[in-house]
């Protein structure tokens, strides 16, 4: 697979290059080491494209998780144990929070890395929200993001979110004084 999109969130792409420029070039060959032909093996069953043989966001996932553990980077996960504070009079302490976590992708040296081939939410969610909770917790200091271009996309089940979307309302979006940095690096087979 390779690069052919990048944008750089709030000074994403400065801070990490700056910062992280060994790891970045890791990041980078993680992605050439991928071949996106080993993992079309996705029969679609839906209706605007049946029979389709498109490329599986799940085996593509765990073949970034396989390169990047075998260079040392290893998923985060914290415990979440929510409030029951804000509930209303006898609803007190009927929820529970017990299992509830947020993992990051990979982790290395304060880098923080999300590989996304879901809905355009996750997108959102990870760089807006996530990166900033992990760099609170003192995970993190930069993230990446790693996402498909529309091509690649549309090459998935219907719904999966791409690159071009994702800058389009990050532009928009603006950046707010608690977004940590970040680059998004789109990737096409």
């Amino acid at each position: 697979m390779k690069i052919v999109g990048e944008y750089s969130f709030n000074n994403g792409e400065k801070e990490v290059a700056k910062r992280y420029g060994r790891l970045l070039h890791e990041v980078e060959q993680v992605v050439k080491t991928i071949k996106a032909t080993q993992h079309k093996t996705k029969q679609s069953r839906e209706k605007t494209m049946p029979g389709r043989i498109l490329y599986s966001p799940r085996s593509i996932n765990k073949a970034f998780k396989e390169e990047f553990e075998s260079r040392g980077w290893r998923s985060v996960r914290v415990p979440c144990v929510y409030s029951t504070g804000h509930y209303l009079g006898s609803y007190r302490g009927k929820s529970k929070s017990k299992g509830a976590f947020r993992e990051m992708d990979f982790v290395k040296e304060r880098l923080g890395i999300e590989v996304q081939f879901g809905k355009y939410a996750f997108m959102v969610y990870n760089v807006c929200a996530k990166m900033t909770i992990f760099r609170n917790l003192g995970h993190i200091d930069c993230g990446i993001e790693i996402v498909p271009v529309k091509a690649f996309a549309d090459e998935m089940s219907t719904g999966v979110s791409y690159f071009e979307q994702f800058v389009w309302d990050l532009e928009h979006r603006g950046i707010a004084d608690i977004d940590i940095p970040v680059l998004i690096s789109g990737i096409d087979d």
